[in-house]
């Protein structure tokens, strides 16, 4: 089974991510958003699209904007195939705000939420807390997660009938027990009406190792560090 990691200009988790998969029995491949574009079809030969952390494009006109404008056209079509033939779609942070702003997430109509400046108004590097609600295929409900963010605008936004919607069809997949950046409802991740396509801020390829938690010290190393279990779910969800 193959993972495809894509990369842009900016795009600073590539090789994490692409370790997170490999580490757990996927081929992992980094290719750059112009090979997919000049073949949108090779997506049909993987099994997983996964879109990293970073700052691609530099974030200019909005995080993640510029990245979700080039796959809009030619990529999202093949990548909604995936998803019907049984394939996983994951972003993450900067990831994330790619699939909100191509309308892969939540799904509903072209852009229904988008992720916004922290309420603090300051870039956040800290480790979080988090509880799975939902539905998503390769999280389980009422498991915890803890994982870094490392983001400026991770703050998720919609109008109050979207928040109810996503509640009420379970696409609320992920929540921070302790909001650090203001997210409506506290939500850190979502996943769509298929619960094939996951986005969220946290970083779960920072947390492969049991000496990346950063209380290994005094607490001991764990047996199944949460990113690699979280990476397991996902190689068992297409297996």
């Amino acid at each position: 089974m193959k993972a495809l990691i894509l990369r842009a200009a900016g795009t600073n988790c590539d090789l994490e991510t692409a370790h997170a998969f490999e580490r757990v029995g996927m081929t992992a491949e980094r290719r750059h958003v112009n090979e997919l574009l000049a073949e949108p079809t090779m997506l049909q030969s993987y099994r997983v699209l996964a879109i990293p952390g970073g700052f691609s494009y530099g974030d200019d006109v909005a995080a993640g904007r510029v990245l979700a404008t080039e796959l809009r056209e030619r990529v999202v079509p093949q990548a909604r195939k995936l998803v019907e033939d049984g394939g996983l779609i994951l972003g993450i942070c900067n990831g994330f705000q790619v699939l909100v702003k191509t309308g892969l997430l939540p799904g509903l109509t072209e852009q229904d939420v988008t992720l916004t400046h922290n309420a603090s108004h300051r870039y956040i590097d800290k480790w979080v807390e988090l509880e799975v609600d939902g539905k998503c295929a390769f999280l389980t409900k009422g498991e915890s997660f803890y994982f870094p963010i490392a983001h400026a605008e991770g703050k998720l936004v919609a109008d109050e009938a979207t928040l109810d919607r996503l509640e009420r069809d379970g696409m609320v997949a992920l929540r921070y027990r302790d909001n650090p950046n203001g997210s409506l409802r506290s939500i850190a991740g979502l996943t769509d009406a298929t619960g094939r396509i996951l986005g969220l801020m946290p970083h779960p390829e920072r947390h492969m190792e049991p000496w990346h938690h950063p209380t290994w010290t005094r607490d001991g190393l764990s047996d199944l560090p949460d990113g690699l279990r979280f990476f397991q779910q996902a190689v068992a969800a297409v297996s």
